[in-house]
């Protein structure tokens, strides 16, 4: 149950509309809902502002269709991450609005249209990367974020990146997207002065181990600001983005109203 449907039951039951036993019933089932398989956590949002997010990969088909369902009832704008083509019209079946991002692999159950705020850019070294950068990319999105793009910028042609640099110093956050060795993420970290989110991905030929060189060099990096998170994790980096650039938004907001 997210923040406005807790403020619209609080109303009806202020107007009438609705008797406390009602409420008291809708209430219960705000901490979590027991499903039997899983236990959604209704009141994620209220806490966090993002309704939980659900991670579809181990799910079954019919797992993933009965959480949709019960989560519909309650949210908006639901993040379904490492979903397939199969996964997507499994939820379609079920019969809630829903959009998919292919290179993403995410569904958004309940879209729901939201301003834009600040300015996310997020990085990918090659045109390979671009599914994990595009995972960033949505999930920032979805959550209410301003996302500017900049793909296939790696270092072996390092002018490419220099062209965009304007681009860059303009954002809140940057999400940094590299297989191989990992080295881009250093050296837009020593470009710009916003936080640095490194996603090194399992892109790469065999001694790049799955990813694990990128990390250990993105984790290694030489230039201050870099924080990393795990291979292939664009969701998680979009997310910390998310937190970030609604931090830096607010205080813009309060130097404009104190000035």
């Amino acid at each position: 149950m997210d923040t406005n449907h807790l403020k619209d039951l609080l109303k009806q039951v202020k107007s009438g509309q609705m008797n406390l036993d009602a409420a008291m019933n809708a209430l219960k089932r705000l901490p979590f809902e027991d499903l039997g398989y899983a236990r959604i956590d209704n009141h994620r949002c209220a806490r966090t502002g993002v309704p939980e997010v659900i991670y579809c990969e181990g799910k079954s088909l019919k797992q993933i269709q009965g959480i949709v369902k019960r989560m519909s009832l309650h949210h908006s704008n639901i993040l379904a991450t490492r979903a397939g083509r199969e996964v997507f019209e499994a939820v379609q079946q079920a019969e809630v609005k829903c959009e998919y991002y292919d290179p993403a692999r995410i569904i958004v159950v309940n879209p729901q249209d939201i301003e834009k705020i600040g300015n996310i850019v997020v990085v990918s070294a090659g045109t390979s990367d671009i599914p994990v950068a595009e995972e960033a990319a949505v999930t920032a999105e979805t959550l209410g974020n301003q996302v500017n793009r900049i793909y296939d910028v790696g270092v072996a042609g390092i002018h490419r990146l220099l062209n965009v640099c304007d681009d860059l110093f303009q954002a809140n956050v940057a999400v940094v997207v590299a297989g191989m060795e990992g080295a881009l993420a250093s050296v837009v970290g020593g470009l710009v002065s916003c936080p640095v989110i490194g996603v090194p991905t399992s892109i790469g030929y065999g001694a790049s181990f799955g990813g694990v060189a990128a990390l250990l060099s993105m984790l290694n990096s030489c230039a201050s600001g870099i924080s990393v998170v795990n291979i292939d994790n664009g969701f998680g980096a979009g997310y910390q983005a998310c937190l970030i650039n609604r931090l830096g938004v607010r205080g813009q907001d309060e130097e404009q109203h104190l000035g």
